[in-house]
């Protein structure tokens, strides 16, 4: 059977990949130290499972609406109001499964053959891909270590042709951990409203925070602002519900319709009991949150210091998220070649820069225990030193 040309187009998740290959060779009893998937170590907090479980006994386990249970959809929107200042309704909010899957919803019923879609790098790796399976061109604007991976006002504009339609806004970042500032928002905002294009705004780790850094929502930033953005975001990072797959986007109620009747030929409803998991995760105690980013902070400070001990490398210290980015480039290896010696030869698994549109990096995730971040940095400090 031929395939259709759009799926040959695409590239296979490399941060997925990775992952399952050290699954397997520990499954085969080798130590191996994973720095891959970007997942937090810890249990989803107890008062988000017991929901779940009440929702089950409760019999909440047929088919709901496409969009989403209307409680969740409340609970989302007020959450948007009082925390982003973002002034949406249930009907400007879609649930999804998961927020790779709001994306993508996004993209198919926006994305037409020929628009452009403007993407910073270092980017998640399924930026592009997604891009590409809607028929439009992923356009990359490189960033380097010097500008802390950001990119400026005037390299925004210098991008813009008659043909883009969106710039996908990732802040905090995954997988450099930067952030925007509040400043540096309401610059890029005056670009977008000045050339009317519209934003992505991917706020996943928004609650993942260091340093004092502060998350500015860009459709925050006024009302012209506001009527060119689209937020995706979900519980996986800052709930550590990564495999209840439950995302969310926001919008315009005639972009949110759109993606309704997508969804409903295709998923949907979101798993139902799941979203009452959800629904407590927004409405209870966020202490759980903070515990979590007290603990990414520790390990930050831990693994910044490791790498930046080693000779030959270095990394920008993050502001958010739970990534760090090395610069391998000194090594003189491609990022792939880097990898794959580094777990075949020391059983340590971290994801190539290529696969995030940066060669001269690796992505390390520190959402793993402290032991772990100190025996995989020292045998990535042994492993560069035989380098030379």
């Amino acid at each position: 059977m031929k395939l259709a040309a759009r799926v040959q187009q695409v590239t296979p998740s490399m941060t997925l990949a990775i992952s399952a290959r050290a699954k397997a060779m520990k499954a085969e009893g080798l130590d191996i130290c994973s720095f891959s998937a970007g997942e937090p170590d810890f249990d989803t907090p107890e008062h988000i499972r017991e929901a779940a479980k009440r929702a089950l006994d409760e019999g909440k386990t047929r088919y709901g609406p496409a969009a989403g249970e209307p409680r969740l959809r409340s609970a989302i929107a007020t959450k948007l109001r009082n925390e982003n200042k973002l002034a949406y309704n249930a009907e400007n909010i879609i649930v999804t499964n998961g927020g790779k899957h709001s994306l993508y919803a996004l993209m198919m019923i926006t994305i037409e053959a020929g628009d452009e879609v403007l993407i910073p790098a270092p980017y998640w790796v399924s930026y592009p891909e997604i891009v590409k399976l809607a028929g439009g061109t992923p356009v990359i604007m490189p960033t380097t270590a010097e500008s802390g991976y950001k990119i400026t006002p005037k390299q925004l504009q210098q991008a813009i042709t008659p043909k883009t339609k969106f710039l996908i806004f990732n802040s905090p970042s995954n997988p450099t951990g930067m952030v925007y500032s509040p400043e540096e928002v309401r610059a890029l905002a005056d670009v977008v409203v000045a050339n009317d294009i519209w934003v992505v705004a991917d706020e996943i780790y928004e609650k993942i925070l260091y340093d004092g850094a502060q998350h500015l929502s860009i459709g925050a930033v006024s009302e012209a602002m506001f009527k060119r953005t689209i937020v995706s975001n979900g519980f996986a990072k800052a709930y550590a519900m990564t495999g209840w797959r439950l995302g969310y986007l926001a919008g315009p109620v005639e972009l949110i319709k759109a993606a309704n009747t997508l969804q409903s030929q295709s998923t949907s409803n979101v798993c139902t009991f799941a979203q009452y998991g959800a629904i407590s995760a927004l409405e209870s105690s966020q202490d759980c949150v903070e515990t979590m980013r007290q603990a990414f902070a520790k390990r930050r400070t831990a693994i910044v210091n490791l790498v930046n001990s080693i000779p030959g490398l270095n990394c920008v210290i993050p502001n958010g998220a739970f990534y760090l980015f090395i610069n391998i480039s000194k090594t003189s290896l491609t990022s792939l070649d880097f990898c794959n010696r580094l777990l075949d030869e020391k059983y340590v698994a971290a994801v190539p820069g290529v696969a995030f549109g940066a060669d001269s990096g690796i992505r390390v995730s520190y959402a793993t225990d402290m032991a772990t971040i100190e025996q995989g940095m020292e045998r990535l400090n042994v492993f560069v030193q035989q380098l030379t």
